[in-house]
């Protein structure tokens, strides 16, 4: 209905034109005419939404069904086709909400991405195009944990943070990324009569392999990353089956050193990933300087390659 009110106001009352200069006062008496008898659903604010919606989406049958208005009117505030596709083709996938759109959206999950990854693998992955192969296609730095209701200026133990995210699991999935699955909490490792314990452990059906992720409150080590490397070769030796790729293992921290990650792991590393987690969703700015850095990281690791 939404889309078919657009389309009249701007083909029939406008002929088509991208900027009728009557345009304004049209909405307006439209609606003067319109809202006493239907409602608020015909206010000058929202039939000005149909025509964008039509003009936005200007063919019917690329429309997705599984899509309400509420998500659609989400979707006009995206500037970009190649990111409203992104968005669009997630919603779908993964049966998103209305309110996990907006988060998403909110939290620059495209944007994200594509600091460590290209913008056409990005699109195809979320299009069910390309079955990722690097695990840094689907997952992203920085992870936001702002639904962790956790004060960002407090001080916490690890094993806060752990239990936190198991409280808020379904959120944790929808942050991590595609494909994730949980599988144990402190799994408990035994080498040679000696014990350890892996924060958390997923597995991942897209690529197919466990994903170990350890938790460091502080700013990351080259000690926790030859940790986290003893626990992804453990799995990889022991727990998981020929025919699974090798094991992903996740350092979520609150700081890092991207030069001590790189010098500490081999250069042809993919098996280790160092993201940094926020307690709380950034300012506009904030993300454009984060993502930026990010993809400026990114582009100089393929140069050296």
């Amino acid at each position: 209905m939404y889309w078919n009110i657009g389309k009249r106001i701007f083909e029939e009352k406008q002929q088509g034109k991208e900027r009728a200069e009557y345009g304004t006062y049209l909405i307006k008496y439209l609606a003067e005419q319109l809202q006493p008898e239907y409602g608020s659903g015909f206010s000058v604010r929202q039939l000005e939404r149909y025509r964008q919606f039509y003009r936005t989406f200007p063919i019917a049958s690329a429309l997705r069904t599984q899509l309400s208005w509420t998500q659609y009117k989400l979707l006009l505030s995206i500037d970009t086709q190649e990111k409203r596709e992104f968005y669009i083709a997630e919603s779908v996938k993964n049966n998103w909400t209305s309110r996990q759109l907006e988060r998403q959206i909110n939290s620059s999950l495209y944007e994200r991405l594509l600091a460590s990854s290209d913008k056409d693998s990005v699109l195809a992955v979320a299009k069910n195009e390309k079955t990722p192969s690097d695990a840094r296609e689907i997952i992203k730095d920085p992870m936001y944990l702002e639904f962790l209701g956790l004060k960002r200026e407090a001080a916490y133990y690890e094993k806060d943070l752990e239990q936190a995210i198991i409280t808020h699991l379904q959120e944790f999935l929808l942050e991590i990324g595609n494909g994730f699955s949980f599988v144990a909490r402190q799994k408990r490792i035994h080498i040679d009569g000696d014990e350890f314990f892996a924060d958390l452990v997923f597995y991942n059906r897209l690529l197919q392999c466990f994903v170990l992720i350890e938790i460091k409150t502080h700013k990351l080590t080259h000690q926790d990353i030859g940790q986290l490397q003893m626990y992804v070769n453990y799995y990889d030796r022991i727990e998981k089956n020929e025919n699974e790729n090798p094991t992903i293992g996740i350092l979520l921290c609150a700081d890092k050193n991207d030069g001590v990650v790189k010098f500490t792991l081999p250069e042809s590393n993919k098996s280790i990933i160092a993201s940094q987690y926020r307690l709380y969703l950034p300012t506009e700015q904030q993300l454009l300087e984060e993502v930026k850095k990010e993809m400026e990281n990114f582009e100089d690791d393929k140069k050296i390659k």
